[in-house]
Formats: C-alpha cells, sequence, structure tokens
C-alpha cells in the first residue's frame, strides 16, 4: 500500500502513516527498512508499506521511505 508519514515521534521511536485508503497506521522505527534512523523519517514522505492488523488496530509493516 502506498502513503504519507502523518506524524514522526523520532525520538521515541514510532509514528503514523496515513495509507492511500484514508486510514491511520501506526509504524514502529523497526518495520522502516531502507533509512538508517527514524531522523531521517520526515511528515509528508511518500511510503510504500504493508497493511497489518493487531489487537490495537491497523499498523505497517516493511516501510519503505520514497
Amino acid at each position: 500500500m502506498k502513503g504519507n508519514v502523518r506524524k514522526v515521534f523520532a525520538d521515541k521511536g514510532f509514528g503514523f502513516i496515513r495509507g492511500a485508503d484514508g486510514k491511520d497506521y501506526f509504524f514502529h522505527r523497526t518495520a522502516v527498512q531502507n533509512v538508517q534512523t527514524m531522523d531521517d523519517v520526515v511528515e509528508g514522505d511518500a511510503v510504500e508499506f504493508e497493511e497489518a492488523e493487531g489487537p490495537k488496530g491497523h499498523f505497517a509493516e516493511d516501510v519503505y521511505v520514497n
């Protein structure tokens, strides 16, 4: 799925993506595949990711920043 980074909390190691489907997806720093640190992830960045769902709702796996 494609989307854009909506909010990043680099110091805490997580953020949220607004997917092309209009849903918000939580992502953890360990899900980001192609950047060195969370400081390299910027609000508004285009991303591609795999949608997943857990007990707390939707989240993103295998996040690639374009």
